[in-house]
């Protein structure tokens, strides 16, 4: 717990797992906005961790893992590619590291407190079985976060993914039937959007600043200087999250959903 999110970031990059496009990794400028927008949904939840037992279901790089386990009790992570498991542990030793399948949790029953699954459960075929198998794992009264790309603005017009490591992708009603029918309790549902240089910077890129770098990734052509720059310099306080609650909110419109659902 004594090394900082600073630190972390920076000694990331020296010690990066390869981009294959299924997981986003710290270290890489062109990635950033990726990183960045995935790792806002960590900072928000870091509170609701705080001195517990917490599993990462589907720890990927093990970024996430390591900012929970600044604030946890203790941090398990379990991840089902090997490549990524070794990375994790190499990285970040003070992790307990697990290599296993998502819906066959190699965890005793009522084992922790808190299960996060961040950017995840849309690479998953059996998302019930998995949903199921947090519930065994979880401790009454224990708390699933999930975060996961919102099918409506991510997949926008179509009935598959675009995104060809995703199997099903959500929207905020479909999470949260997903959820209720697999014995959880809704607490919240959140919605991540972007802020006001973000936004600003959508009006920039002729409407969308991530259209612009996927546009120029499928052409494989070089970034302008202009758009790397910018992309560099987003950060975490470039993103807002909203809980579909307020007045004002469509959670529709997110870029990302939180849910935040209590095993009874």
């Amino acid at each position: 717990m004594t090394e900082s999110h600073e630190t972390l970031q920076v000694s990331a990059a020296q010690a990066q797992l390869a981009l294959t496009g299924e997981r986003t990794v710290p270290g890489i400028p062109e990635e950033n906005y990726w990183f960045r927008r995935h790792e806002v949904a960590y900072e928000r939840i870091l509170e609701r961790c705080a001195g517990l037992d917490v599993l990462e279901a589907g720890s990927g790089e093990g970024y996430g893992a390591a900012m929970l386990a600044t604030v946890a009790q203790s941090v398990t992570c379990v991840d089902y590619d090997e490549s990524a498991v070794e990375h994790t542990r190499r990285r970040y030793p003070g992790l307990i590291v697990r290599q296993g399948n998502l819906i066959d949790l190699p965890l005793a029953d009522g084992s922790v407190e808190v299960v996060v699954n961040f950017q995840v459960i849309e690479h998953l075929w059996d998302q019930p079985a998995f949903i199921a198998e947090c519930r065994r794992v979880l401790r009454p009264g224990g708390v699933l976060l999930i975060s996961t790309p919102n099918r409506i603005t991510f997949s926008p017009g179509r009935d598959t993914p675009l995104n060809p490591f995703h199997t099903r992708e959500l929207d905020a009603g479909e999470l949260n039937e997903l959820l209720v029918d697999g014995g959880f309790e809704m607490s919240a549902m959140l919605g991540v959007f972007h802020g006001a240089r973000l936004t600003e910077l959508d009006v920039t890129w002729g409407g969308s600043i991530i259209d612009a770098q996927i546009d120029r990734a499928l052409a494989g052509e070089p970034w302008p200087a202009d758009l790397a720059a910018d992309v560099a310099r987003v950060g975490t306080g470039d993103f807002d999250i909203r809980d579909a609650s307020e007045d004002g909110v469509d959670i529709d419109a997110s870029l990302d959903l939180v849910a935040i659902a209590v095993r009874p």
